[in-house]
């Protein structure tokens, strides 16, 4: 049995403005951390092909890093994104899932919509609901709505 989530978010950009924020690496290095106070370590790095990785390690400091490598599966510019996803926490515990992710145009932005597959507890997925897609979420967003009113000046 696998243990999977799914969570949208209605975002207010175009499905191409939030599918290249999402992978160009220098746009995520800044949303990355656009809501955090003390900005911490962000290094990330992508190659956008199939069969390509994007790779991004980050923490408040050089002794508690997270690393995460995804390994792109199927990529549909500005549809649809599939990727393996390979995270290691700084206590050594480490996690492979499959996500998909995809960008619809809707009422004007952009509805996104995360499935990720694999979980090996209901606690780690409900985590992730909870905490770390929540997270990004809030942080693409505040992404595109700077963009927006950078733009609207």
């Amino acid at each position: 049995m696998t243990i999977d989530m799914r969570m949208t978010r209605q975002l207010p950009a175009t499905p191409e403005e939030v599918f290249d924020a999402y992978t160009d690496a220098e746009k995520q290095k800044i949303w990355f951390s656009i809501l955090d106070e003390q900005p911490g370590i962000v290094e990330i790095e992508v190659d956008l092909r199939v069969g390509g990785q994007q790779t991004a390690v980050w923490g408040p400091g050089p002794d508690t890093l997270f690393r995460e490598t995804q390994t792109f599966l199927e990529i549909d510019r500005p549809h649809r994104l599939v990727t393996e996803s390979t995270g290691s926490s700084p206590d050594g515990m480490s996690m492979t899932t499959r996500i998909e992710v995809t960008f619809e145009e809707k009422d004007g932005g952009t509805l996104m919509t995360v499935a990720q597959s694999g979980f090996p507890v209901p606690e780690v997925r409900d985590f992730f609901v909870g905490e770390v897609w929540v997270g990004a979420f809030d942080r693409l967003e505040a992404y595109v709505t700077r963009g927006k009113a950078s733009a609207d000046v």
